[in-house]
């Protein structure tokens, strides 16, 4: 079971291997550099070595963030070779640290049109992949499909997926509020999530999933608006929750909180609340 959160580098890699321990989690995010800047980072690996052996020693798991100015679909010629060197600059100081997946967001058609920002988008990651050879797999996570952002549906991830050159090397990030807010899966009805697992199954996307983005949302179904919620404070209520938190599909992968906490020490009750949900569906199952 891997539980955890997004946390805070600023103190430094090792600190926040604490923090999510202290937490009792055993799994966290971080933003690899600033998370509003295409400014690159340079790349210090001995350090990056401290931090991975420091999470190693620990037994955390960790995924990292490419900024959320990142648009793999952009159409300024400069913007892209700009948006290329960064994301190649986050999977370098990623991969540094150890940690095995980026999640960056699927492109904006900023009014191209989908099938436009689609093929630049696949223009977009082949280019990184090229420039990029590590071990670091970059993942897809989906959207609310607010705006002009695509990539809401896995049929919709797996075009892109299946259109790059080098298909192996990407995987997908799947967010709970975002799935919900786009109208994709809701959560709180039996009946859809097995549709929406059928449909994970169906397109080949459900093996890609590497980490799930796990958070309520603060509208309700269809809404198409990227809204995170507290737990058990937004539209997915408990049912909804707890039924995304302990789906069998989904056992074996980490769980991360981006819920909009004030405080740090506020994703403890939310860490122990989602343990809690997979012990009991676990003991349930054992006892079946």
């Amino acid at each position: 079971m891997r539980v955890g959160c997004h946390l805070s580098t600023a103190r430094g890699f090792e600190k926040a291997v604490e923090a999510a321990l202290e937490l009792g989690g055993n799994f966290f995010q971080y933003f690899p550099k600033n998370p509003r800047s295409y400014q690159p980072k340079a790349v210090d690996r001995a350090a990056g070595a401290r931090g991975a052996e420091a999470a190693r020693a620990a037994g955390v798991w960790t995924v990292a963030h490419s900024p959320y100015v990142t648009n793999l679909a952009t159409y300024d010629p400069k913007l892209h070779e700009t948006t290329v060197a960064s994301v190649v600059n986050d999977l370098e100081l990623t991969e540094a640290l150890g940690t095995p997946w980026l999640v960056v967001h699927f492109g904006k058609h900023v009014g191209g049109g989908e099938a436009d920002g689609k093929r630049r988008m696949v223009e977009t990651l082949d280019e990184i992949l090229d420039r990029y050879r590590g071990s670091t797999l970059l993942c897809l996570e989906n959207t609310a499909g607010q705006g002009s952002e695509m990539g809401r549906t896995p049929a919709e991830w797996m075009e892109i997926v299946e259109a790059v050159r080098q298909p192996g090397r990407l995987g997908l990030c799947l967010d709970t509020c975002h799935a919900f807010a786009a109208g994709v899966v809701d959560w709180r009805d039996e009946r859809s999530v097995a549709a929406f697992e059928e449909e994970l199954r169906a397109t080949g996307a459900l093996p890609l999933i590497k980490v799930i983005h796990f958070n309520d949302s603060m509208v309700d179904f269809g809404g198409r608006r990227d809204r995170h919620q507290r737990l058990l404070k937004g539209f997915l209520g408990e049912e909804g929750l707890r039924r995304a938190a302990t789906l069998p599909a989904f056992r074996e992968i980490p769980l991360c909180l981006e819920t909009p906490v004030d405080e740090e020490r506020e994703y403890g009750p939310e860490i122990a609340l989602l343990r809690r949900w997979k012990e009991e569906a676990e003991a349930e199952e054992a006892g079946a």
